[in-house]
């Protein structure tokens, strides 16, 4: 089984693309779900983070707000929270790549908005990076509830450069255009990835 992963920085498409995905039959692993269940009533990340940031749980699960504001601005709180999230959401996805595999899939997408920032790319056989000039991912990103210009120039800071996923990257997927185009660039990647060979899985 290929692994592919899909990253790209805030507002560049990406949940657009990991939907285009999962509609040409593509099983996808989306981490940011995994973070939403696992901090959920429940989920086995509510007692390390009630742990570490008492304030944020409420009845029984975290509240994401008053999580956001504990972290916001502060590098070493932020650290302490991945350190609870990463290695979960790690096991999650494990769990997913060995449902596909006996499911005898072909190909397993990782949806991971943090890949490269986190080193995931060495758990892939390829990655696809989606991309948008600048003045649309800013037209994006403010466009969202809640959003600032001072939150998404922090949230920005924690990424690794655009220029830098687009050089590192096996394939780069423009959302800038329409989504048709951008859907037959992914028709494109899948059509290409038919000729690699799986390196990534299983896990050596």
């Amino acid at each position: 089984m290929l692994i592919l992963g899909l990253t790209g920085s805030i507002g560049m498409g990406k949940s657009t693309a990991a939907g285009m995905l999962r509609q040409l039959g593509v099983p996808v692993h989306d981490a940011d779900a995994s973070v939403h269940r696992l901090m959920a009533k429940g989920g086995a990340a509510v007692p390390q983070i009630a742990a570490l940031f008492p304030d944020a749980v409420q009845d029984g699960q975290v509240d994401r707000g008053r999580l956001g504001q504990a972290v916001f601005g502060d590098a070493a709180a932020l650290r302490r929270l991945e350190g609870v999230l990463h290695p979960l959401v790690r096991r999650c996805s494990e769990r997913f790549l060995r449902q596909q595999a006996r499911r005898r899939r072909w190909l397993a997408v990782l949806d991971i908005p943090l890949l490269y920032e986190t080193m995931a790319e060495g758990r892939c056989d390829a990655v696809v990076v989606v991309s948008a000039p600048a003045w649309l991912q800013r037209q994006r990103v403010l466009a969202r509830p809640g959003m600032t210009a001072e939150r998404f120039a922090a949230i920005a800071a924690q990424q690794v450069p655009d220029r830098e996923k687009r050089r590192k990257a096996d394939y780069v997927v423009e959302t800038g255009l329409s989504k048709r185009n951008t859907l037959c660039q992914l028709q494109t990647v899948l059509k290409d990835m038919k000729d690699r060979r799986p390196q990534a899985w299983p896990p050596r």
